[in-house]
């Protein structure tokens, strides 16, 4: 009698999730392995395109990036804001809350903050500017982040759909503004607010202007891992994070919890607006962001949430792009090539977390099973 039904053959090899992670120092060893391959692939890209040498081509990456005592303070200031930036969103995200509207939430703690000095730069001392500006910019950060958290509490809205939409909101809002406050009037640019005087102007520490900013966003980050890490608030973010069931079940009040993570992370982004607007741009506008909102999501998703780890995440992506920035400068090339230099080095690193959290089994063969 003949067979009817074919034998199914197994596949030669399946993905299977590790259920018990593997050691440390394993994780980073696949992660220096995956931007070793990067180079290697960026070197061949490069020949193949310009023709140029590889070495030369990633030595002028670094002098791009770290080559002055200027390009390193400016370094640092961008990987701060990058940094503060993806601290902001990390309480949401652990939470399941898909936070994508910081970008929006910066604008509008930006906007607070010039509003502040073109408004009130001439009719309050200095000090009391400086608090009544902290106060505006967080403010207006939370608010921007309860909206689309009282909708998610209350009606179980999509959180990422409502705050993307926000971020188109906040650059309307700050474009209206950056024409009525324009400089000179109908340009659509405010220009440098309070040039002459400064008023409002973060102050500067030695000769560095940068540095209030980077030693206020390293607080930051000593704070957030304390409070991920060991406060309550944070053990219930956690909770929430891993299920709302078991957190209704231990007697935590889910929607509490979303909201008030949504007002503490929209406070961090109106923060980073404050810090951007007057300790580095002095000025507001529809860029001022700079797409820092969508970046801090991939910082703090390849740093697992770890504030420390967005040290370094924050400090590859900014050192990419600084250098590659260079290279189309020093080699005559267009943005192009310099992205995609940046994408595939990025592309290895993202890839390099399924290793760490996959593995691939092969198929066994028939003598092996029957062995068994």
């Amino acid at each position: 009698m003949a067979k009817t039904e074919k034998q199914k053959q197994e596949p030669l090899f399946h993905i299977v999730k590790r259920i018990i992670g593997i050691p440390t120092w394993q994780a980073w060893l696949i992660r220096i392995a995956s931007v070793a391959a990067a180079l290697l692939v960026c070197a061949v890209v490069t020949v193949m395109l310009t023709g140029e040498n590889p070495l030369n081509v990633y030595k002028t990456m670094i002098e791009g990036a770290i080559g002055t005592e200027r390009r390193i303070w400016n370094l640092m200031q961008n990987v701060a804001m990058l940094l503060c930036v993806s601290l902001a969103v990390t309480p949401a995200f652990r939470m399941r809350f898909w936070n994508i509207g910081a970008e929006g939430q910066v604008l509008i703690g930006g906007l607070a903050t010039a509003s502040c000095m073109i408004l009130l730069g001439n009719r309050l001392p200095t000090p009391l500017l400086f608090v009544v500006m902290f106060a505006a910019s967080l403010i207006a950060g939370a608010v921007w982040g309860l909206i689309p958290a009282f909708f998610k509490a209350q009606w179980n809205t999509n959180e990422t759909l409502f705050t993307l939409m926000m971020n188109y909101i906040a650059i309307q809002i700050v474009s209206y503004f950056s024409y009525i406050w324009s400089n000179p009037k109908g340009s659509g640019a405010i220009g440098v607010i309070n040039l002459n005087t400064q008023v409002g102007w973060l102050p500067t520490i030695g000769s560095q202007k940068y540095l209030l900013n980077i030693l206020v966003v390293a607080a930051l980050t000593v704070f957030m891992f304390i409070y991920l890490r060991f406060s309550k608030h944070g053990y219930e973010i956690a909770v929430v994070g891993e299920s709302e069931n078991t957190a209704r079940y231990i007697g935590i009040n889910v929607r509490r919890v979303i909201i008030r993570t949504m007002l503490f992370s929209g406070a961090l982004c109106g923060l980073a607006g404050l810090l951007l607007v007057s300790g580095t741009d002095h000025t507001i506008s529809r860029a001022t962001a700079g797409g820092r909102g969508f970046t801090a999501i991939m910082v703090s998703w390849l740093a697992k949430f770890n504030p420390l780890y967005m040290i370094l995440t924050s400090f590859i992506l900014v050192f990419l792009q600084k250098g590659a920035s260079e290279i189309s400068t020093q080699f005559g090339l267009n943005d192009a090539f310099s992205e995609i230099i940046t994408g595939i080095i990025i592309f290895f690193i993202i890839g390099s977390e399924f290793f760490i959290n996959y593995s691939i089994r092969f198929r066994e063969s028939k003598k092996g099973v029957q062995a068994k």
